[in-house]
């Protein structure tokens, strides 16, 4: 706590009173303190940003607290360092990173709120996060109506390189989900148009994209180089989640997946160290084993795949979410498993398997 330290609560934690001895601060991550003397209150009120430390102390010297808490300045120093450590203070005087520029600090200001409501990091500059975005580098494999909406939020966030990789062609029968295209869009390569909108979205980011249709794990291994997060929202062929697996069990990468079966709307984080995609796979096995068995009726028609914009645009927008979790560690979400979200329902349920003994795609087995 230098000179220049200027103490400052986050707005998104800012502190309320309860009655007359209870503090809260947290917003939505809330901490209640027992205040019966009125300390903490006297405290914390002075965390606006606007005075040092040592000024913190003489006002509160000044008001009698040393008959109460005996050596004011250490007291004041002692709970700050609590408050800090606990990611509800940061430093007002603290500069933005010099890798952002004035536009970028307007273009994410109310980013910034978002990750201070969720974060209880202890950090030098708030802007940390969004340093963190613009070194990162993520490729998305399918920019369809789940990978399109991924990596827009993902352009909207400031992460600061994205590579896309499809084969397809946009079609009139996409527009009721992929939200990327629009209709003088069709038959153009959706890369092509996914990289043009996104350009358009954010200029201040690089975006590359190619044609190209997965064949195996060593196309996706060969994307996953280099990159911090690898996303999978392609569905074909069959194997390619397991691919993807494999592919990053080799490169070290972690990666997400998300897709969707009619109201079913499914994730997959995995980051290298825990169960891995196949393990999970498995467990699933397991507990489907030990349920009756299921006999389809016989001629079940065929049908075209059952989403809408809403459907897509969801499990592309909790993609990019577990990505930027990956990124950044705020909010702190839980690694190596899937999660399903029942749109009819709003019930969501975990499966998630310990690592295999013995897994060759499993970090945490070798």
């Amino acid at each position: 706590m230098t000179g220049d330290f200027r103490p400052a609560v986050k707005a998104a934690h800012w502190p309320v009173r309860l009655g007359d001895d209870v503090v809260r601060i947290g917003g939505p991550l809330a901490k209640d303190i027992r205040d019966p003397d009125g300390w903490a209150w006297a405290l914390v009120t002075r965390l606006d940003g606007t005075r040092t430390v040592r000024r913190i102390i003489a006002e509160l010297a000044a008001e009698g607290f040393g008959e109460i808490v005996g050596d004011v300045a250490a007291e004041v120093r002692a709970d700050l360092a609590v408050l800090i450590e606990a990611g509800f203070v940061e430093n007002a005087a603290a500069r933005p990173p010099a890798a952002l520029t004035a536009r970028e600090l307007d273009r994410y200001s109310r980013g910034l709120a978002l990750w201070q409501a969720m974060d209880r990091t202890a950090r030098v500059s708030p802007w940390e996060i969004q340093e963190k975005l613009k070194s990162a580098r993520v490729v998305v494999v399918g920019v369809g109506g789940v990978g399109g909406a991924a990596v827009l939020d993902l352009a909207q966030s400031g992460v600061g390189r994205l590579h896309l990789a499809d084969a397809d062609l946009v079609e009139l029968s996409n527009l009721n989900r992929q939200q990327l295209y629009v209709e003088r869009d069709i038959g153009r390569p959706k890369v092509e148009a996914a990289v043009e909108r996104l350009r358009a979205h954010n200029t201040d980011i690089a975006v590359t994209g190619e044609r190209l249709r997965v064949t195996g794990p060593a196309v996706l291994a060969e994307l996953a180089a280099g990159a911090d997060v690898l996303v999978l929202a392609a569905d074909r062929p069959g194997r390619i989640r397991a691919w993807a697996d494999e592919a990053c069990g080799r490169t070290g990468t972690a990666w997400v997946h998300g897709g969707y079966r009619g109201p079913l709307i499914g994730t997959g984080t995995y980051r290298p160290g825990g169960a891995c995609y196949a393990c999970a796979c498995l467990a699933q096995r397991r507990r489907e084993a030990a349920l009756p068995v299921r006999t389809p009726a016989p001629g079940r028609p065929s049908a075209p795949q059952a989403a809408a914009a809403y459907s897509a645009g969801l499990a592309g927008h909790l993609v990019a979410r577990a990505v930027l979790s990956l990124l950044t560690g705020v909010p702190e979400l839980p690694a190596n498993h899937e999660h399903v979200l029942n749109l009819l329902t709003l019930e969501s349920r975990v499966i998630a398997g310990p690592a295999l003994p013995g897994c060759p795609a499993c970090d945490s087995a070798r």
